[in-house]
């Protein structure tokens, strides 16, 4: 009887053990994983063909896209020293508010009235200017005075000369005239001798010719010494001519000398006053200069000079403002083997530090917290780490950028290329290639436009 129930229970052991080795092995029943590899081959062949955005990454900090928008540095023009501060770290201020006030420190400036003083030279120089302006107008009327009346003595004394040559000409004429009857007084007398020694006339007729030769000849020498006088007065009124010419004309050569100082003063009159209205505009700018005033609207930070009395030299750093309206725009570094595929126009997308966002690299409309921009600048030198400075601007088509970004903040970009299958992208990789060359379409049609 136990040798029977013993026999039985080894029985069912063994059926069980035979179906569960079938149960586990699957004996006499068809695998389905075939059907699986299958289907997964099939999947991941199709996946190969799925659209992927090539990209180029590269980090980058929060800047602005125009200079004037970045943080800036305000500098003391003169040495002195601070006499008041007006602002504290952190204040925001409008455009011409005083943000320090500094007092001179050079003895050449210490004077509180110097403008004034110096206001006063320069009238004094002006009026200094006028008198000589006058003198130089006195000495232009008598050098007209005696211009006229050198012109008046020339003419009187020209006047005299005519008339003494036209006297000259008369007794020139009085001396032919002498000459003529001395000549026929001469012959008649000789002839009259002749006749006389001959016996035809008597010694009274002799005497009567002799009287008449007498006195021809004196009429000739009388007319000889009337005609040198003539000749002598004429010599003396050209002398006189002379003299009154060369008189005058030292006396306006004198004149003129006068005026032409005078003139000469005035120009160096005239240069000192420029010097000294040159001056007074440095010494009004200078006082201008003690306020050192907010040049745009901003946010102070960065005080580099603490306390009252403390000395400033020229050009030294005081403070920092902060612009409150900016254009913000991402610096980002690209390397010279990607620099070919971007350009200016190109849509980039942005992760911001701080930011929360879920990124599928490849398909980035699916991506999520991503800021949209494009590209505004492209730097043609090559940087210090061997890169290209690039400058990305916001896309105003895309969702707004965040307002609470501050400058240099990070950033990471991913600048979309062109749009190629998953087999081909991994392909490229595998072999190291770099992405295919793209031009962006608004590039393209930038330049169509521009055309």
């Amino acid at each position: 009887m136990g040798t029977f129930f013993k026999n039985s229970i080894e029985e069912e052991l063994k059926e069980s053990d035979i179906r569960s080795y079938g149960y586990i092995y699957r004996i006499g029943k068809e695998s389905r994983v075939k059907h699986w590899l299958v289907g997964i081959l099939i999947v991941l062949v199709a996946f190969m063909f799925v659209p992927w955005t090539q990209n180029i990454r590269a980090n980058g900090l929060i800047s602005t896209l125009r200079q004037e928008d970045r943080p800036q540095e305000l500098n003391t023009i003169i040495a002195g020293k601070i006499a008041k501060w007006r602002v504290k770290e952190g204040d925001l201020v409008k455009a011409g508010d005083t943000l320090i006030q500094i007092s001179e420190i050079k003895d050449d400036y210490l004077d509180p009235q110097l403008l004034m003083r110096t206001k006063e030279q320069i009238s004094s120089k002006e009026m200094s200017i006028e008198s000589y302006k006058s003198k130089v107008g006195t000495a232009e009327q008598q050098i007209s005075a005696l211009t006229q009346g050198r012109e008046l003595k020339i003419s009187q004394i020209e006047n005299k000369i005519g008339q003494q040559k036209m006297k000259l000409r008369s007794d020139s004429m009085d001396l032919v005239a002498a000459k003529n009857d001395y000549k026929i007084a001469n012959q008649q007398y000789q002839r009259q001798k002749e006749m006389y020694d001959n016996g035809l006339v008597s010694l009274t007729q002799l005497e009567q010719r002799n009287v008449s030769f007498q006195n021809a000849m004196a009429k000739m020498t009388s007319a000889e010494i009337k005609y040198s006088n003539s000749r002598q007065e004429l010599g003396v009124l050209q002398l006189e001519l002379n003299g009154a010419m060369q008189d005058y004309n030292e006396k306006i050569s004198k004149a003129s000398g006068d005026k032409f100082q005078s003139l000469s003063q005035i120009a160096s009159g005239e240069a000192e006053v420029a010097k000294l209205r040159n001056q007074y505009m440095n010494y009004d700018i200078r006082s201008r200069l003690y306020y050192i005033t907010a040049p745009q609207d901003g946010q102070v930070v960065k005080a580099k000079k603490a306390g009252i009395g403390e000395i400033v030299k020229e050009g030294e750093l005081l403070v920092e403002i902060v612009p409150t309206r900016m254009n913000y725009a991402v610096e980002i570094f690209v390397r010279p083997v990607d620099l070919p595929l971007i350009s200016v126009g190109q849509k980039v997308r942005f992760m911001f530090d701080g930011f929360p966002a879920i990124v599928f690299s490849g398909w980035p409309a699916a991506s999520y917290g991503t800021f949209g921009g494009k590209i505004a600048v492209i730097e043609n030198a090559v940087g210090k780490e061997g890169k290209f400075r690039v400058l990305v601007a916001e896309d105003k088509s895309d969702k707004p950028w965040p307002k609470e970004l501050r400058i240099g903040g990070g950033a990471q970009s991913m600048a979309l290329l062109k749009n190629v299958p998953i087999w081909y992208e991994l392909w490229r990789n595998i072999n190291g290639f770099p992405p295919d060359f793209y031009t962006a379409e608004t590039a393209k049609s930038e330049k169509k436009s521009s055309k």
